[in-house]
C-alpha cells in the first residue's frame, strides 16, 4: 500500500470525497421526487393501521431506523425482518396496515419471498428501490425510486450511497407526515419521556418541588433569628418560609439575606425582629407551572433565583430549587 495513503491530508480528503459522493446521491434523487411520493405520503397519512417497514441486510438496518423515526414523530410504525416474516412474524401485519419495503435491487430472496403473503393479507405496499423493474417494484402499489449511479465504496459493492438515499427518503416521509399531523414539541416529549426535551416539557413544578412538609416553616410572630439560622442549616434548602397558620405564605428569608444582614449587623443579628427583616412579598410560582417555564422565570433575571416558594393557588405548597431544575432540564 502506498505510504502516502496514510498521510493525514490524504485521509482527510478521502473522507470529504466520500461525504460529497453521498451528499450528491441525495441531491440527485430530487429529480425523482414526483407524484409517487405525494401518493405515498397521502396513503400513509390516511392509514387506519400501522406502517410496517421491512428490508434485508443493510436495508433492514435502514428500515429499523425509519420505523423508529416514524414512531417518535407521530406515525405508528414497526420493523419486520423479512426472513422472520417467512417463519411466522407476518402475523404482525393486518389488512389495514401499509408496508414500506426497502431493497436496492428489489430481488433479495427474503424480501420477495414475503410478497405473495402480503398480497394475500391485502396490505398496501410502498417500495423504495433502485430497480423499478424488480420483483419488489412490480408487486408494489407505489414505487419510490431510490437508485444511485454508484456506491461510495471504491469497489461499488458495499451499500453506502444507496442506504444513505433510502434513509433520507424515509426521513423525508416521516417529517412530512409529522408536519401534516401538526406534531408539536409536547407530542414529541410524550414519546421521549427519558430525554432532556421530554423532561422539560412534561415535568411540572409539582413533580420536582420539595413539599412544605420537608421545608423549614416558622411562625413569624414567634420565630427568632437563631431559629432561622437553625432552619437554614438543618434543611439545607437555602430558604426559611414564614406562615402564621401554616397555609398562607407570610414571607421568606434566604441564606443570601442572612449573609447580607450578618455583614451589616454582625453580632447584633440575634437581636433582630424576624418580621421586620423577612421578605413579605417574595416572588412565587404555582405548582402546576411547567418546569421549563419555571427555569426561565428563575434564570432570566439580573440576579438568578436559586430557590423560590411554590404555591397551590394561595396555599403554601413547598419550594423549588434551581439545582433541581437544571438537573432535569
Amino acid at each position: 500500500m502506498n505510504k502516502n495513503q496514510f498521510h493525514p491530508e490524504v485521509i482527510l480528503e478521502q473522507l470529504k470525497e466520500i461525504l460529497r459522493e453521498e451528499a450528491d446521491a441525495i441531491y440527485d434523487i430530487l429529480d425523482h421526487v414526483n407524484d409517487a411520493y405525494i401518493r405515498a405520503v397521502e396513503m400513509i397519512h390516511g392509514c387506519k393501521g400501522k406502517v410496517v417497514v421491512t428490508g434485508m441486510g443493510k436495508s433492514g438496518l435502514i428500515a429499523r431506523k425509519i420505523a423508529a423515526t416514524m414512531s417518535s414523530t407521530g406515525t405508528l410504525a414497526v420493523f419486520l425482518h423479512p426472513a422472520e416474516g417467512m417463519h411466522g412474524d407476518l402475523g404482525v401485519v393486518a389488512p389495514e396496515d401499509i408496508i414500506i419495503a426497502i431493497g436496492k435491487s428489489g430481488e433479495s430472496d427474503e424480501l420477495t419471498g414475503i410478497l405473495p403473503a402480503l398480497k394475500k393479507i391485502g396490505t398496501k405496499i410502498i417500495a423504495i428501490t433502485g430497480n423499478p423493474q424488480s420483483t419488489l417494484a412490480l408487486n408494489a402499489d407505489i414505487v419510490l425510486y431510490g437508485g444511485v449511479e454508484r456506491e461510495a465504496c471504491p469497489l461499488n459493492l458495499a451499500p453506502t450511497s444507496s442506504t444513505t438515499v433510502a434513509l433520507a427518503i424515509g426521513d423525508a416521509l416521516a417529517i412530512t407526515l409529522m408536519k401534516l399531523k401538526n406534531f408539536q414539541p409536547e407530542d414529541f416529549a410524550v414519546y421521549h419521556p427519558g430525554g432532556r426535551l421530554g423532561k422539560r416539557l412534561l415535568l411540572k413544578v409539582a413533580d420536582i418541588m420539595i413539599p412544605s412538609g420537608n421545608c423549614p416553616v416558622l411562625d413569624p410572630t414567634t420565630a427568632t433569628m437563631e431559629a432561622v439560622i437553625i432552619g437554614l442549616s438543618g434543611y439545607g434548602l437555602g430558604i426559611v418560609l414564614f406562615s402564621k397558620d401554616g397555609v398562607k405564605l407570610d414571607g421568606i428569608i434566604t441564606d443570601g439575606d442572612v449573609r447580607r444582614i450578618l455583614q451589616k449587623y454582625q453580632s447584633e443579628i440575634f437581636k433582630l425582629n424576624v418580621k421586620e427583616i423577612m421578605t413579605k412579598s417574595p416572588i412565587t410560582i404555582q405548582k402546576d407551572l411547567m418546569a421549563v417555564d419555571a427555569l426561565s422565570l428563575m434564570e432570566k433575571r439580573d440576579r438568578p433565583l436559586n430557590v423560590v416558594p411554590v404555591l397551590d393557588g394561595e396555599k403554601l405548597a413547598g419550594v423549588l430549587r434551581l439545582h433541581e431544575l437544571l438537573r432535569v432540564s
